[in-house]
C-alpha cells in the first residue's frame, strides 16, 4: 500500500475526524472509503453518459426505421 500526503482545510479535517469517530474507524479508513465512494460515483456517471449516448443513437435509428415503414405503408406499389 502506498502513502499519500494531502492538505485539508481545518474544518474539513475536523468534520472528517468527527465522522470517523462516529463510525469507530480511523481517519485514514474514512478517507479511503470516501475515495472509493467517489470513484464508484465517477464510474456510474460515465456509465450513465454512455447509456444516454447509446439511447440517443438507438432513438434516432428507430425514428429513421419508423419513417421508412410509414413511407412503405403509404405506397401500395411496394
Amino acid at each position: 500500500m502506498n502513502t499519500v500526503s494531502i492538505r485539508l482545510p481545518d474544518d474539513l479535517l475536523k468534520e472528517t475526524e468527527s465522522r470517523a469517530k462516529i463510525l469507530h474507524i480511523p481517519r485514514a479508513e474514512y478517507i479511503r472509503r470516501a475515495i472509493v465512494a467517489m470513484n464508484r460515483e465517477m464510474v456510474a456517471l460515465k456509465r450513465r453518459e454512455r447509456l444516454m449516448k447509446i439511447s440517443r443513437l438507438a432513438s434516432a435509428e428507430s425514428s429513421r426505421v419508423n419513417a421508412e415503414f410509414d413511407a412503405i405503408e403509404g405506397d401500395f406499389s411496394a
